[in-house]
């Protein structure tokens, strides 16, 4: 898995890098006060997320992804960002609590099984400490039944059965803030450990 996300990046199919922090993030991280929670953003990609975070004050944002090409960009971009705060390694193995976790074009980058997306939706249970939440952003169009074509969508009513047994569903509603590419195609989920 690890070669499959370094060729991506290395031939330039990275189709999700947008380039900046998406705009439903930055709205949701812009009104929250405690800098000091602790964040993880798995399969971050070139981070921009955790730049933005980083450059509002927030000190303990954990970048979390399969290739180190990507953290290498972040830490190029920002080269004042914790080293000890980039970490290469698979999700489903990685350890550790957080208040928060981020969800950003993460979650649609796994094959659409049953067993992956239940996996998905354990580990981020897992990974929070209690009352903690994941926020974040998935995906609201059809899967196609290509098993190769990312990103894989889906829709609210089954995100919401992964979810709905280990989550306090805070919000989970059509985003009314997507980039321009992304509008009407988002859902905007908050959901709290239960």
């Amino acid at each position: 898995m690890e070669q499959f996300w370094t060729n991506r990046y290395e031939t330039q199919q990275t189709g999700w890098d947008i380039g900046y922090v998406s705009t439903p993030i930055k709205a949701y991280f812009d009104q929250v006060k405690d800098k000091n929670l602790r964040i993880l953003i798995p399969g971050a990609g070139r981070g921009y997320e955790a730049e933005y975070l980083y450059q509002i004050g927030f000190q303990y944002v954990d970048v979390l992804d399969i290739s180190d090409l990507p953290l290498l960009a972040l830490s190029e971009r920002v080269p004042d960002f914790p080293k000890d705060q980039l970490i290469q390694g698979d999700f489903f193995e990685h350890q550790g609590q957080y208040d928060i976790i981020v969800e950003q074009t993460f979650f649609c980058s796994f094959p659409p099984t049953l067993q992956l997306r239940t996996a998905y939706a354990k580990k981020m249970h897992e990974l929070l400490k209690p009352n903690g939440k994941l926020i974040g952003l998935w995906f609201d169009i059809p899967l196609t039944g290509d098993m190769e074509k990312r990103p894989f969508g889906g829709s609210k009513e089954e995100y919401l059965t992964y979810f709905s047994p280990l989550f306090n569903i805070k919000t989970f509603e059509r985003c009314d803030n997507s980039i321009a590419p992304r509008a009407g195609n988002e859902l905007f989920g908050i959901f709290e450990k239960l």
